[in-house]
């Protein structure tokens, strides 16, 4: 008689832990190119005029390093019942299976405002849910979870809208290489 025993490990076989924004070395990197750029072109400029000196080259490069840090995106990573966005200020940190509120805010550039039953908050770039489809996954579920449990009391139009936005356009890129579409 064999006996079949399956490690815990292989029960979730193929579903990540934690889910980070797979763009987001991308982003800084031309955060990063843009800045010197910039500090490049100014410093071109004041040594043309012929101010340039060293504390002044100390200055474009501080102002640059400014720049820097406005550019670079913040980094988003999920896991299992929860988001968390780090940015310029720190880290912030929700429970998406306790979520409270999920309101989305802005025209062009949308973004989501999540708050938890802990009194927790932040805010997400829609372009980030996009472009990763695992995090958006994470999400989804873990605010299904918070319908299910009753504390979800703002957002379940927003939610339906992403997920037939985002969903969709999944649908639609697996259609395309598939060449049925």
């Amino acid at each position: 008689m064999e006996r079949r025993t399956a490690p815990a490990a292989a029960a979730h076989a193929g579903r990540p832990d934690t889910a980070v924004d797979r763009h987001w070395r991308a982003d800084a990197r031309r955060a990063l190119q843009h800045s010197l750029a910039f500090v490049g072109l100014i410093m071109l400029l004041d040594w043309g005029a012929g101010g340039l000196t060293l504390p002044r080259a100390g200055l474009w490069g501080a102002l640059g390093g400014m720049v820097l840090a406005v550019l670079v995106p913040s980094r988003v990573s999920a896991g299992e019942g929860c988001l968390a966005v780090r940015g310029l200020m720190g880290e912030r940190r929700v429970r998406t299976d306790a979520l409270v509120s999920l309101r989305r805010y802005g025209g062009i550039a949308a973004h989501l405002v999540l708050r938890d039953a802990h009194g927790k908050w932040l805010e997400l770039d829609l372009h980030v849910l996009e472009a990763n489809p695992l995090i958006w996954h994470l999400l989804d579920a873990g605010a299904r979870r918070s319908l299910e449990n009753g504390t979800l009391r703002h957002g379940r139009k927003v939610l339906q809208e992403l997920a037939d936005r985002i969903d969709g356009q999944e649908t639609r890129a697996v259609l395309t290489a598939s060449g049925l579409l």
